[in-house]
């Protein structure tokens, strides 16, 4: 029998009894007497229905339903007309609800803009957080650092029953919630993170919300794991987490101590630093502070956890109060101690300009981090129409950092001491006016400090400076400060036609500091280099006015188009120079336009172009030199300068990132006509660098995804392909201004099962090609990493995973292959309440990681530590 693979298209109406059309009913095509899911439509307002898939001489069942009425399935064991038409009417559904329920509990529904996943239909019980679980979602994408996509895009936030704690710092949710009390994974499209913007803004973010089963709301659950290592392994895991989410208050409690290199935070910036780029009533969110020394801290391009020696302790306590029906009152603490400890050697080869030298590195940086923060979020409704917000954020990072060195055979000693502060108030009043009309006033203040305390026992610097040695003890002592208001007025229109127009105007005012001062201590006193101490006051006011149009000539054709105009006011003091102030005015203007074409329900194009100009920063108009490692001083330009730029991108997408089959292709093109580059002399002691202004950078970049479910093996396969070019210039060493291209190429495939039996696999490899040249240099390397994970559910009490990975470094002429292997096995002594693991992790025994990277002034071999082979039994209890 053959199978024809070209496609078929149901169409039809559902009614009820008495004809009448029922919107929002669901047509879910089965493979026969399994829950497989081929394909699934929605009905539109009038209750037709359009569905399409492949021409297959099997069995199918097509199951129509509805709320409140029986479902109708029927079994077609043959499709062969082109354009098959199936009516179906379906009865009100009179027994008991218990029989209602049952029918609910699809894998898949889909509400409007909702898509509802039954989390039981896509786990196996070897999940421990959320993250594990969402994992498992289809479309859901989760980097190793915990970062979730739908598609490609990133997630705005992922709420526990529609409340959010974390916002963008929802890593620290789905790394420490437990799974097994999440009953169903909504993904909300067009989601608004004012809900009083629903409906008006032309919204393309995305939200997950986790719904939680019956037995955990509204009483106190949780879960406790307690691992610690075997064979005298000092090794443990620990974490506790205990909730409630009742209909007026909702509490998150959490804890994690553990030496095992697991990160329970996530990025923490993104709990500090929520942004929502481009999102009414964001303004000040790209507001940060900068720092001038960062100890040197080469990751590889490796899991996290296998060189991160650390000994961490967190805690968080969360809650989230209704007092009345207008009022919502939500409180974050959040406190994090660990130790940190960090080993690498390498070896740089420099080759520029006709000099060449090879530096060497023995480096180990131990940190101890102290990291507080706390939020509190009062929102008021004032009426059904209009609410007012206040949210207040403090946090403080303090670091004690110290990294013994032997640089070219000379020991060297770092002491570090850096703090970051950092206060964030807001205000915001949204009002909602009838016909589709709202209005947001927002005003921001932040005030943030970095001080930085530096030490080096040896002195790089001696041919520079007279009368030093090298062994001399160097210091510097900086602080990057600011203080940031900001006030806006964001009105919005959407018109019965669809079109929506915004204008927002404001201003905001960032006033910022920087000082540093640099001394060499000799035998006989204290020397300050001139040229080498800053102090200054940077200040940049920005009035603008920004025009917004989106038109929308029917449901597959949009244009949109946005002018900003910003009048700029730079001022800046130099202390250290007396007299010195300069001061200036521009008025510039900032258009983009952007069109989306839906040319059918599986093909969209979207292309977009803009025009920009940047202020410049603190950092890069300073005008002295200024510490920023134990051989290396940098410099700004000393002046003004904008920067002027333009991008054009093209995206197209066939398919939903639900269907069996979907793809997207990226490409962008972006060109700097004013661009900072750096001027540095490189020596084998130390390096000197100044940012220079030069013209013309350009940057393009393509990437193409396909994901496709092979029904056949019953497997999912993704195929990424990568590539992006950019050619800038720069200066070494007094040579003329160098024309550089770096070219980068990525492609990989990825292969995973999804058996109901009990056995499943994820299979994948990436191979990665970095190409940098200029004139009379080249360099280029290609890598490859591979992985093979193994599922084993021997019953339903004992299952096995297995994780697997190898390493392949072209470059390097020996050691260029490693593999990894991990091993957990669960066994429930009591099914959702007590189970007890065994973790093995590095089983071959991996001592160090030795990787090769380029630039285009050279080489580098690194190695580095990495955890050795441990074991980990870990007792779970849930409650």
């Amino acid at each position: 029998m053959s199978s024809s693979y070209s496609q078929v298209t149901f169409t039809g109406v559902i009614t009820d009894e008495l004809g009448n059309p029922l919107p929002l009913s669901s047509v879910i095509v089965n493979e026969l007497n399994t829950d497989i899911i081929i394909a699934y439509a929605i009905a539109d307002e009038n209750g037709k229905y359009k569905l399409s898939l492949k021409k297959l001489e099997q069995d199918y069942s097509i199951i129509f339903s509805s709320l409140g009425f029986k479902a109708f399935q029927q079994v077609i064991s043959e499709i062969d007309a082109e354009s098959p038409t199936l009516n179906v009417s379906l009865s009100i559904n009179n027994q008991i609800l218990e029989e209602v329920i049952v029918h609910a509990e699809r894998p898949i529904k889909v509400r409007k803009d909702t898509i509802i996943f039954n989390a039981s239909s896509f786990t196996n019980g070897t999940e421990t957080v959320a993250e594990d679980l969402l994992r498992k979602i289809p479309g859901i994408n989760i980097s190793d650092d915990g970062t979730i996509k739908i598609g490609n895009q990133e997630v705005e936030k992922v709420m526990i029953e529609n409340d959010d704690f974390f916002e963008k710092g929802y890593k620290t949710l789905t790394k420490n919630m437990p799974a097994s009390p999440i009953e169903k994974v909504e993904i909300l499209k067009r989601y608004s993170n004012n809900k009083l913007l629903k409906g008006i803004e032309e919204s393309d973010k995305i939200a997950i919300n986790l719904t939680l089963n019956e037995d955990a709301k509204r009483q106190w659950f949780g879960n406790i794991d307690l691992g610690y290592g075997l064979a005298s392994q000092d090794r443990y895991d620990a974490r506790a987490n205990l909730l409630n989410f009742g209909k007026k208050n909702k509490y998150y409690f959490f804890t994690n101590l553990n030496n095992v290199g697991y990160d329970a935070t996530g990025d923490i910036n993104h709990l500090i630093r929520s942004s929502s780029y481009g999102e009414p009533g964001s303004i000040g969110d790209s507001e940060q502070s900068n720092k001038l020394i960062h100890l040197s801290n080469r990751v590889p391009y490796f899991k996290e956890s296998r060189f991160k020696f650390n000994n961490a302790e967190l805690i968080s306590l969360n809650a989230i109060f209704n007092p009345s029906e207008h009022l919502k009152i939500k409180t974050i603490g959040f406190a994090n101690w660990d130790e940190l400890a960090y080993f690498r050697n390498s070896t740089d080869t420099f080759v520029a300009n006709g000099t060449n030298f090879t530096n060497t590195e023995e480096y180990s940086l131990k940190s101890d981090f102290v990291t507080l923060f706390g939020k509190l979020d009062i929102n008021y409704d004032l009426s059904k129409t209009a609410s007012i917000e206040v949210v207040s954020k403090y946090s403080n990072a303090a670091a004690d950092k110290k990294s013994d060195l032997l640089f070219n055979n000379t020991p060297t000693l770092q002491l570090l001491d850096e703090t970051n502060s950092r206060l964030d108030q807001k205000i915001a009043y949204s009002k909602k006016f009838k016909n589709n009309k709202a209005l947001l006033i927002t005003g921001r203040y932040i005030k943030e400090e970095t001080p930085q305390g530096f030490t080096v026992n040896q002195n790089n610097f001696f041919t520079l400076f007279e009368e030093t040695e090298s062994q001399d003890n160097i210091s510097q002592k900086s602080s990057l400060n600011y203080e940031y208001f900001g006030t806006e007025a964001h009105w919005l229109d959407r018109r019965e036609s669809g079109h929506l127009f915004e204008i927002k105007v404001g201003n905001t005012l960032r006033v910022e500091s920087l000082q540093s001062d640099f001394t060499i201590v000799t035998n006989d006193g204290i020397i300050t280099p001139v040229d080498f101490q800053n102090k200054l006051n940077y200040t940049v006011n920005d009035t603008y006015l920004s025009a917004k149009y989106f038109c929308k000539f029917s449901n597959k054709w949009s244009i949109t188009g946005t002018i900003e105009n910003h009048l700029i006011t730079n001022s800046l003091d130099n202390k250290i120079l007396e007299n010195k102030s300069n001061a200036e005015t521009i008025f510039f203007i900032n258009p983009s336009l952007a069109t989306s074409l839906k040319i059918n329900e599986k093909n969209k194009i979207t292309l977009s172009s803009a025009l920009s100009r940047r202020n410049n920063g603190i950092t890069e108009v300073y005008n002295d030199y200024a510490l920023t490692g134990f051989r290396s001083f940098s410099r700004g330009t000393g002046a003004f300068n904008q920067l002027d730029a333009s991008n054009l991108s093209l995206s197209y997408e066939l398919g939903n990132w639900s269907d069996r089959f979907f793809a997207t292709a990226f490409v962008t093109y972006a060109k700097s006509f004013d661009f900072l580059s750096t001027n540095r002399t490189i020596t084998q002691d130390f390096t000197l660098s100044e940012k220079i202004l030069l013209k013309d950078q350009e940057l393009l970049s393509a990437n193409l995804s396909l994901d496709n479910y092979l029904k056949i093996i019953k497997s999912n396969l993704k195929a990424k392909i990568s590539y992006s070019s950019t050619n800038f210039q720069n200066v070494v060493n007094d040579s003329p201004t160098r024309e550089v291209t770096s070219d980068n190429y990525s492609y990989g495939l990825e292969l995973r099962s999804g058996f109901s039996g009990i056995f499943n696999y994820h299979i994948g490899t990436t191979w990665r090609t970095n190409s940098i040249r200029s004139a009379g240099f080249k360099n280029d390397f290609t890598n490859n990493e591979s992985f093979l994970d193994l599922s084993f559910i021997l019953n339903e009490k004992f299952n096995v995973q297995v994780q697997t990975e190898r390493y392949f470094f072209g470059n390097l002429s020996s050691d260029n292959i490693y593999y990894f292997a991990d091993l957990t096995s669960t066994y429930d002594i009591k099914k959702n309440k007590v189970s007890l693991s065994l973790s093995a992790k590095n089983l071959f025994n991996t001592k160090i990681f030795r990787e090769f990277s380029i630039s285009d002034i050279g080489s580098s071999t690194t190695e580095y530590r990495l955890l050795p082979r441990y074991a980990l039994l870990k007792l779970s209890y849930r409650f």
